[in-house]
């Protein structure tokens, strides 16, 4: 099976084109591929499909072959490799989803896509859609911002958000010494978060400038997560900590996010890369 191997600020996805390739078992394959020992490497699989309602679809698996529903970094390298690998000329295109149809200008340099801009859609505050557990908190609450949860004997402060998948963000101190692979996995499997969580940590270094870690779902510490990302400016907009641009720091790199309040919508703004292409025997 032929396959492309591509990057999001590190934020590294198998990419399988199944209009060449057909994928009969995907959770499987994701096991297998992301493998950093007998695989191919990677935070997981992603499949680009034919759409009958957007001109591409993007099924995504994390390397414990769980589902998830978006990606942005996994979004970003779909544009780039459908513009790069002459599945598109267009350089407004259209993505579908398990969050819905996502939209992307594609910015071409010397005949390669660079960067990707994403519209990300609306943040989800809505606690029963985020999801958290609606039935622990008081009455008539409409959306979880700077919210008491206790991990490990310890009170951190989360605000929850959903950019299509499940957030939780936490404003901490210094991110560089925050014990992740300690408090990550227990963020992710608190019984407050039904379907489980990305669990962001995030230090607000000014109005426009932030840094953060990321502990995903399935997958653990990765470089980059892109709707985490978006979900972490949100968060820190309603906190009140930033203006309402502002660009992050991640452990691969940087991604600029807006949050356009007046039409509520995330727009994220980063690289994608090609690392190699390949065959592999399932």
């Amino acid at each position: 099976m032929k396959f492309t191997k591509m990057e999001g600020l590190g934020n590294d996805y198998v990419y399988i084109n199944c209009f060449e390739e057909k994928v009969e078992k995907p959770a499987e394959l994701a096991v297998k591929v992301s493998d950093r020992h007998f695989g191919i490497g990677s935070d997981g699989l992603i499949l680009i499909k034919p759409s009958k309602i957007a001109d591409f679809t993007m099924d995504m698996y994390n390397a414990d072959g769980s589902q998830s529903e978006m990606c942005g970094n996994g979004i970003r390298c779909v544009g780039k490799y459908v513009y790069d690998y002459g599945l598109t000329d267009k350089e407004d295109i259209t993505v579908e989803t398990l969050a819905g149809i996502k939209y992307l200008k594609l910015f071409v340099k010397d005949g390669k896509v660079d960067k990707v801009t994403v519209n990300m859609g609306a943040p989800i505050l809505e606690p029963k859609e985020v999801p958290v557990l609606a039935s622990t908190l008081p009455e008539g609450t409409d959306k979880v911002v700077d919210y008491p949860i206790i991990i490990a004997g310890k009170e951190y402060r989360t605000t929850c958000v959903s950019m299509g998948n499940p957030h939780s963000v936490v404003f901490v101190d210094d991110t560089d010494t925050f014990p992740l692979e300690e408090i990550g996995p227990l963020f992710e499997n608190n019984e407050f978060f039904p379907r489980r969580v990305n669990a962001e940590f995030v230090q607000i270094v000014s109005k426009n400038y932030a840094k953060m870690r990321v502990w995903e779902r399935g997958t653990g510490e990765t470089l980059a997560c892109g709707t985490g990302t978006c979900a972490s400016v949100v968060a820190a907009i309603l906190n009140g900590l930033t203006e309402d641009e502002v660009t992050v720091k991640l452990l691969g790199g940087e991604l600029i996010i807006r949050w356009d309040r007046e039409e509520n919508i995330v727009y994220m703004t980063g690289p994608a890369k090609v690392v190699f292409d390949g065959v592999i025997d399932v």
